[in-house]
């Protein structure tokens, strides 16, 4: 089996953009949100794996005015992110499943 490439924090990224275009801390609201409280990223963590996608080409960033008057950087799955974000979500499937494999077994067998 291959090994992963891609951290896991830049596969949920790449993941919660492919829906909309979202600001930094939408992305933290939505991703709490979505993994029932699990993922509690913090700007310190999500900010850097933003910089690295905008520049390998994943990702573009750009400024709009929010409903109250604030200025907000969104970003923008591109189309190679699209694609990497393909690439990885079937390389997760295939090593996530590759594991709950390993637990299921461990767990059928008859202790020694």
């Amino acid at each position: 089996m291959k090994k992963k490439t891609m951290e896991h924090t830049r596969l949920l990224v790449l993941a919660l953009l492919a829906g909309e275009d979202m600001y930094g801390y939408q992305m933290i609201l939505e991703l709490a949100r979505r993994s029932n409280q699990v993922f509690d990223m913090k700007e310190g963590t999500l900010y850097p794996v933003l910089h690295g996608l905008e520049q390998e080409g994943f990702v573009e960033a750009y400024r709009q005015e929010a409903p109250t008057g604030r200025e907000r950087k969104y970003y923008h799955l591109t189309r190679k992110g699209q694609g990497a974000l393909r690439e990885e979500d079937t390389a997760w499937k295939r090593y996530s499943g590759a594991v709950n494999n390993v637990l299921q077994s461990g767990a059928e067998a008859e202790p020694v």
